[in-house]
């Protein structure tokens, strides 16, 4: 008998999400869920679609498991705070592992995962918690991916790299072996990463550099609600930038982005 899943999200992730789990899980979808402010439709293929904030009343947390199918919205904060809630309803959250995915054997795959067909994930790696890999990327032998990020597609990690929380990296984008990626970063497709980056900063190019004077909070409109600090922390950040001789970021004259 299949367990029973609950996926929170009515849009194009969550229509992914049961396509996935349906097909090529040991889950049974049941029902969908998101906040009443966004209630529409009151069934998606079939299947009813109830207030979150009444979720438990519902479907006992001892019974069902969910799944948050919530895209980067917000540098992931929309999708890492209901996953919050829902850990804190009680609920088990279920992750998805493509059965054609490369996961070697000791590989550590935190809750709330979905990892799409086609990507490798080498010896030793770890994911952490509520992190996507669409389809097709490359996780090196050693490396790590911190809690709440968004690895789009045929992105390649090199071995020993390390990838702070809540990051997105974009189609394309490679990372060189050793370095640190640092938590809320943007880094752009097709950019080429070399060193270490910096918080909360948008990368691009090849070599990839910061762009200057916006930070990944303002290019993906994260919100006073979803992070109360982000002007403290912006402003901590471009400080730094500023402070920084030009030769620390790796820019040069004749970058071009």
């Amino acid at each position: 008998m299949k367990d029973k899943l609950v996926i929170v999200g009515n849009g194009e992730t969550a229509e992914l999400a049961y396509e996935y789990f349906t097909q090529d899980s040991n889950y049974e979808v049941v029902a969908f869920s998101v906040e009443r402010a966004y209630l529409g439709n009151k069934t998606l293929f079939g299947l009813p679609v109830i207030p979150f904030e009444d979720i438990e009343n519902l479907y006992e947390p001892s019974k069902y498991a969910l799944f948050v199918a919530i895209s980067f919205t917000e540098l992931n904060r929309i999708r890492t705070r209901l996953y919050l809630q829902a850990k804190s309803k009680g609920y088990k959250l279920a992750s998805y592992v493509s059965s054609r995915a490369f996961v070697w054997r000791d590989v550590e795959i935190g809750e709330n995962c979905f990892i799409f067909e086609n990507n490798t994930l080498q010896y030793r790696t770890k994911i952490g918690n509520n992190v996507t890999l669409w389809s097709g990327n490359h996780i090196g032998h050693r490396s790590v991916i911190g809690d709440n990020c968004f690895i789009t597609s045929q992105v390649t990690i090199s071995g020993f790299c390390q990838v702070g929380e809540s990051c997105f990296i974009g189609v394309n984008a490679s990372l060189v072996n050793n370095i640190k990626i640092a938590k809320d970063c943007i880094i752009g497709a097709g950019s080429v990463v070399l060193n270490d980056t910096f918080e909360g900063l948008v990368y691009v190019g090849n070599p990839a550099h910061p762009l200057p004077n916006r930070t990944s909070f303002q290019a993906l409109n994260v919100t006073a609600e979803t992070q109360p600090l982000v002007t403290v922390v912006e402003e901590k950040i471009l400080s730094s930038v500023i402070a920084k001789p030009v030769s620390a970021l790796n820019l040069s004259v004749n970058q071009t982005g």
